[in-house]
């Protein structure tokens, strides 16, 4: 039996419309120079956990991409009220809403 994976060049599966936030949010934060990264969920991870954790000027920043209408689970209720209470910035984007995120890392890396 021969299994082939997909490769950059032949890759002809589709992105998820919650990928394609996740792209978005990306080329904003390369855009901010912000440092990020997907956590990994496992076995042994939390649940709830946003899809995004970034950093930018020592201000640490939690992002939950939805797509359409999707609404946050109570799990990552649960997180993003964390966050915040530990003094953390949460944002929860969507593809019309991208700009969201833009003002807010804007408002961390120039104070205003």
């Amino acid at each position: 039996m021969c299994v082939s994976s997909p490769t950059k060049q032949g890759n002809t599966m589709a992105k998820t419309p919650e990928k394609k936030v996740k792209d978005m949010c990306v080329e904003v934060l390369k855009t901010y120079s912000a440092y990020y990264f997907f956590p990994v969920m496992g076995g042994y991870g939390r649940s709830g956990i946003p899809d995004i954790i970034a950093c930018l000027k020592g201000q640490f920043v939690a992002i939950e991409c939805k797509a359409g209408f999707n609404k946050t689970t109570p799990l990552q209720d649960k997180e993003l009220a964390a966050i915040n209470n530990a003094g953390g910035t949460t944002l929860v984007v969507r593809e019309d809403t991208i700009d969201f995120l833009i003002r807010e890392l804007r408002r961390i890396k120039h104070g205003c």
